[in-house]
């Protein structure tokens, strides 16, 4: 009874007070996902100042960098050694960093060192483009920085024939990148064949023989193995002696052939960028795992797995250091693989199982991963407010094209940077070494390479990058 009194007494005051309404509780203060059409659409992004992403770069080494053409790495400004490490970047993108004051630098500590490599929010100020760079430096800079224009002509592999006609030809001569008289240089684009087999005729060892001669009389020859759906810098021998030498330096034997040879092999390094899920738990690191080979149960297949250092089973030594470049966004982070060995899927099989973070696109060791992960929504319109989500998508270009808004994106693996000896140098001095010659002492050691991304990481890192968080 009392019960009932009280809920004609609230009506009463409503009836009588009619500006006292009901209201209903506020918003969520997360975004708000909602489906539809099989396309996700996000809430109101969060209010205030947008963080951002910052990209972070290797230690600053104390050595002379490779490729300058200084020798020395005393008085490296802040200015050069971001236009050295981002080469395919356009200086003007980079100065505009400067002047709006976006690089930092980390503080270092007493000890002279940078702060743990533990996740954690780290003291960095800003720093000129004349400062000079001290060893062991880390910089960061936002990774707008490595955005780039993306092509609305995706480049077509060549038809399965070994005798290319002229475009054809002239597709594989603009993926080389650099061509002496030793070796060739090339950025290979995703899902081009390396190594023919029966099944396949296009491959790149094929193909190179007819297009990429020259003025040789036979065409070069592969030196190091190379994913079909990887990209990068691939080398190809064009001699017998260069042939020889790229070998034994792929194949990580230090033949004693001369000092300057040894201290080449030494400086000797790949660095691989990757997409992968999720993050690693340390912000860099070095994977210590053997690899093995399996025979699946068709008989047929191989795969690579972690080898358990039992001592009865065969296994080959697998080492890799890695970096994360930047935050996670949306389930995803960057970054930077550094192989110490040359096994068959190294970098995805220590990716995949060694750090529990597939690369984007890897299905033959990532498919559990891939079938539970959320890609990244597409983004049209806010939908409480109709305003146009502020997302930097390419415009006349299909974004579906093997990035991470793809249905099935492609492998984001890309050989971004090298640095190998002088070959044709080394050549010539092992060919000259009882004759006092020194003619070819003015030529640098070491020789170093940047490819710029292909078209699906360079859409997925302009999403990513302007992703507002």
């Amino acid at each position: 009874m009392r019960k009932k009194l009280l809920n004609h007494e609230a009506l009463l005051a409503v009836r009588h007070k009619p500006w006292l309404k009901i209201r209903p509780p506020p918003p969520a203060s997360s975004p708000v996902i909602r489906v539809s059409n099989n396309i996700v659409h996000l809430g109101r992004p969060k209010e205030g100042p947008k963080p951002v992403q910052l990209l972070s770069l290797p230690p600053f080494p104390g050595h002379p960098l490779p490729g300058r053409k200084s020798a020395s790495a005393v008085r490296v400004t802040a200015i050069s050694w971001l236009k050295y490490y981002f080469q395919d970047a356009p200086p003007p993108a980079i100065q505009k960093h400067f002047n709006k004051a976006q690089v930092q630098i980390e503080c270092l500590n007493a000890s002279g060192l940078p702060g743990s490599c533990e996740r954690q929010t780290v003291a960095m100020r800003k720093i000129r483009p004349s400062d000079v760079m001290e060893v062991g430096a880390r910089v960061y800079v936002p990774v707008s920085v490595a955005e780039s224009k993306i092509s609305k002509r995706f480049d077509i592999i060549p038809s399965g024939t070994l005798n290319p006609n002229a475009d054809e030809i002239a597709y594989l001569r603009r993926l080389v990148k650099y061509k002496d008289s030793a070796l060739l240089v090339l950025n290979k684009p995703p899902k081009f064949p390396v190594k023919g087999i029966v099944q396949v005729h296009n491959s790149l060892d094929a193909l190179a023989a007819a297009a990429l001669s020259y003025d040789y009389a036979e065409g070069p020859k592969l030196v190091h193995r190379f994913d079909r759906e990887s990209s990068g810098l691939l080398i190809m021998g064009r001699t017998e002696g260069s042939i020889s030498h790229l070998q034994w330096l792929f194949s990580n034997k230090m033949k004693s052939l001369s000092r300057g040879w040894n201290h080449a092999c030494d400086a000797t390094y790949q660095r691989y960028w990757a997409l992968v899920i999720g993050s690693p738990k340390q912000e860099e690191g070095l994977i210590n795992a053997p690899l093995k080979k399996v025979l699946l149960n068709d008989g047929k297949t191989e795969k690579v797995i972690l080898a358990h250092n039992s001592g009865l089973e065969a296994s080959q030594e697998a080492i890799t250091k890695y970096r994360v470049l930047g935050p996670m966004i949306n389930g995803c982070s960057w970054i930077e693989l550094c192989p110490q060995t040359s096994c068959k899927h190294q970098l995805r099989v220590h990716c995949a199982e060694a750090l529990g973070t597939p690369i984007v696109g890897d299905y033959c060791y990532g498919w559990f991963v891939h079938s539970k992960w959320k890609q990244m929504p597409r983004v049209d319109f806010e939908p409480t407010t109709g305003e146009a989500y502020k997302m930097k998508r390419t415009k006349g270009l299909d974004v579906h094209k093997g990035s991470v808004l793809a249905k099935v994106p492609l492998l984001h693996l890309h050989c971004r940077e090298m640095v190998l000896p002088n070959i044709a140098k080394f050549v010539e001095l092992h060919k000259q070494q009882y004759h006092a010659n020194h003619e070819h002492d003015s030529e640098p050691d070491l020789l170093r390479f940047v490819a710029q991304m292909p078209s699906h990481m360079k859409i997925s890192w302009n999403l990513m990058s302007s992703y507002l968080v």
